[in-house]
């Protein structure tokens, strides 16, 4: 997938901290590019459910707290914004952590 140079045990436990301060749920990883506003070539995609009281703020933060964690890029796609083929295949796509 996209990240195959990041341990998968500490991937998890990053993304633990972040599901544990903020309303959110990763639910797995990305293709590379699947995130639009993302054009790092190194860049890490996750697909994810918004829980109750996340807003565009809080995403645009968790974004830039987990990309410091993993010293890379990090965009993230929510489930509740997906619309059309992208319904149907991003979560399909998605590989688990």
């Amino acid at each position: 997938m996209n990240v195959p140079d990041i341990n998968r045990s500490i991937l998890r436990m990053h993304i633990a901290t972040i599901e544990a301060r903020h309303p959110i749920k990763i639910l797995g990883l990305l293709p590379r590019g699947s995130v639009g506003h993302v054009f790092d070539d190194n860049a890490v995609d996750f697909l994810a459910e918004k829980r109750p009281g996340l807003d565009l703020w809080e995403l645009a933060g968790i974004e830039v707290e987990l990309s410091d964690l993993l010293g890379r890029p990090v965009g993230i796609v929510l489930v509740s914004g997906l619309k059309g083929r992208e319904a149907e295949e991003f979560p399909r796509l998605a590989e688990p952590v």
